[in-house]
């Protein structure tokens, strides 16, 4: 992994006191986490703690209650549609790629009217994913599970964000996918790109992160570097480990 930069100056993310609730479940208490320019976060623990609903409390598809700040505006209460034109990519868990249209017409929809000189084209993209450039004109719906999720990542870059957020990206996937996938992510930071991960693969997300956030029960219970949570044993143990 590329060194970490320490000087760092553009906050891209600030999350204060954030609430969430499914009916009178109340999901999220009182998250707090923030990234910056160009760094992968990775939010960190089991199944049902939280981590999906952070995101999409972030992008408008949850209404939260408390702070989320991007680049600085307050973004609590607008709509998803508003979020992403101002530059917050999101990649949910599902994928959500258009099963009738094809690669290229997939990427096409990510695009953003009026883009001048954006970070990544769709020729980029297709050198990076020979893969896809090999089925640019076949149906996104016949793909296989990891070139669906390469194309739900590529179709979100065409956009060109600030920022992407990324759920559960390498479930599922075959070893070699899940090292593109990866090498994808650290391509997308060098660009100044920032990303907040959500990944159940421990190793992925030591490997890859400037910094993790270890969610418990609808809160955080851990911030620290990669190197500093592979010492962690208590951590790892108690919020990680199966």
């Amino acid at each position: 992994m590329r060194p970490y930069l320490q000087m760092r100056e553009a906050m891209m993310l600030e999350v204060s006191a954030l609430n969430a609730y499914y009916g009178k479940s109340h999901i999220l208490q009182g998250v707090e986490f923030n990234v910056q320019e160009g760094e992968i976060v990775s939010l960190l623990g089991r199944n049902g703690v939280g981590r999906s609903t952070t995101v999409k409390s972030i992008i408008g598809e949850v209404s939260p209650v408390g702070s989320i700040k991007f680049k600085g505006e307050e973004i609590v209460g607008r709509a998803s549609f508003e979020i992403a034109s101002r530059g917050l990519g999101y990649v949910p868990e599902n994928r959500d790629i258009f099963p009738t249209l094809t690669v290229r017409q997939n990427l096409m929809l990510g695009m953003k009217n009026g883009q001048r000189n954006p970070r990544w084209t769709m020729s980029e993209v297709f050198e990076m994913f020979p893969n896809l450039a090999e089925r640019a004109d076949v149906a996104g719906g016949v793909l296989s599970g990891g070139e669906q999720q390469m194309l739900s990542m590529c179709r979100t870059l065409m956009g060109d964000p600030d920022m992407i957020m990324i759920d559960e990206p390498t479930e599922g996937l075959a070893p070699k996918i899940v090292d593109q996938v990866s090498r994808l992510l650290e391509e997308i930071a060098s660009r100044g790109v920032a990303i907040l991960l959500v990944e159940q693969k421990l190793n992925v997300a030591l490997r890859i992160s400037h910094r993790l956030y270890v969610m418990g029960h609808g809160q955080i219970v851990y911030e620290g570097t990669s190197a500093s949570l592979q010492l962690a044993d208590e951590i790892r143990s108690e919020w990680l480990e199966v």
